[in-house]
């Protein structure tokens, strides 16, 4: 058996490796080790406690570039993309090489105005071995609750919608795994990112947020509310809803 195909018997405070990385799947699974020499980055442990000018900041930009006059699309989209980014990292990782790294709040640095994978980095060592449970502290709890709470102090959205887009992200992770899977010969590995992504789905939180073989949400990301947003690949929806924005004015 290659190196590679063996799972790494690391436990969960040693130094991480530098070659422990899922880059290779594609960009929003790069985690980068060192500030990538532009943009503010700040760590993600300050906008959960109550920084909030990068994420509305954040929130402004993706309001103007889907030029939608509703503040919650924005940040359903600013929210999905974040969550994407923090699942890719982790569960990549976790399925290439049985490990993954700690990912804590005050060492996962995060700049909004930068698009992956420059908009995160890491400046931690700790590694976490690959379970459902040590997947679920790191990033649903440590990121995806105190962000949830960061995006409701910021204007009102759904609580149901971001469990929804968290759920539609870790999906979607496992589709990039194992579509990368698939190409590299790396059976092991997605037979490890499916274990992973069922017993993170088991959790009530994300329990019931994508139904099916084809992991299709249950929720909607409010994309087709945008000028031209039409459905995403996984959406609820088999044809868009009418918005109620053709003639009346836009929600807040």
């Amino acid at each position: 058996m290659d190196e590679q195909d063996t799972p790494t018997r690391t436990p969960a405070r040693a130094p991480a490796r530098t070659s422990l990385t899922a880059d290779a799947v594609g960009g929003f699974f790069v985690l980068r080790r060192t500030p990538p020499g532009t943009g503010g980055h700040r760590p993600l442990a300050r906008l959960y406690a109550g920084e909030s000018a990068p994420l509305a900041a954040r929130i402004d930009r993706v309001a103007a570039g889907l030029r939608t006059p509703e503040r919650r699309v924005a940040a359903s989209t600013a929210h999905l993309g974040l969550a994407a980014r923090l699942w890719s990292t982790a569960l990549g990782a976790a399925a290439l090489h049985g490990a993954f790294p700690g990912l804590a709040p005050d060492e996962l640095y995060w700049d909004g105005g930068l698009g992956a994978p420059d908009d995160l980095w890491w400046s931690g060592t700790e590694l976490r071995p690959a379970t459902a449970d040590e997947l679920r502290a790191a990033v649903l709890d440590a990121h995806l609750r105190p962000l949830h709470e960061a995006l409701a102090r910021d204007g009102r959205i759904a609580p149901r919608l971001l469990w929804g887009n968290a759920g539609s992200a870790l999906a979607g992770a496992l589709r990039e795994l194992l579509r990368f899977s698939r190409a590299h010969r790396r059976p092991e590995a997605a037979r490890r990112a499916v274990g992973l992504v069922s017993g993170l789905l088991d959790h009530p939180d994300l329990a019931g947020t994508v139904r099916g073989p084809a992991l299709r949400r249950t929720t909607c990301c409010l994309y087709y509310r945008c000028p031209g947003g039409g459905l995403c690949g996984d959406c609820v929806f088999d044809r868009p809803p009418r918005t109620g924005l053709e003639t009346g004015p836009p929600a807040p």
